[in-house]
């Protein structure tokens, strides 16, 4: 399960680190797919803070992608703003 809460300072610093990052995974009209979950997971891993697009129109879907793909691989939901979702992971190696 997921670690310890994000405080709202590391979320506004995360929101901030994000501001520039274009999205690398994309959630199409096949929803929430078993690639795009692996896809999500290795980008995850390798930058600790992406940005995903929530393609469709349905507010409550992209909601629920969102929920499920947050749980899926482990990370915390940062910011939802529109179709984009900022998501952050903390990796597993310490890296200072």
């Amino acid at each position: 399960m997921m670690s310890e809460k994000l405080t709202t300072r590391e979320i506004l610093e995360l929101k901030a680190r994000a501001h520039h990052l274009a999205p690398v995974v994309m959630i199409g009209q096949h929803g929430l797919t078993e690639s795009v979950i692996r896809e999500t997971d290795t980008a995850l891993t390798a930058h600790e803070l992406i940005k995903v697009r929530v393609l469709g129109d349905d507010r409550q879907e992209r909601l629920a992608a969102c929920e499920a793909l947050c749980s899926a691989v482990d990370a915390q939901l940062v910011q939802h703003i529109g179709k984009l979702l900022v998501l952050w992971r903390k990796n597993s190696e310490e890296s200072a």
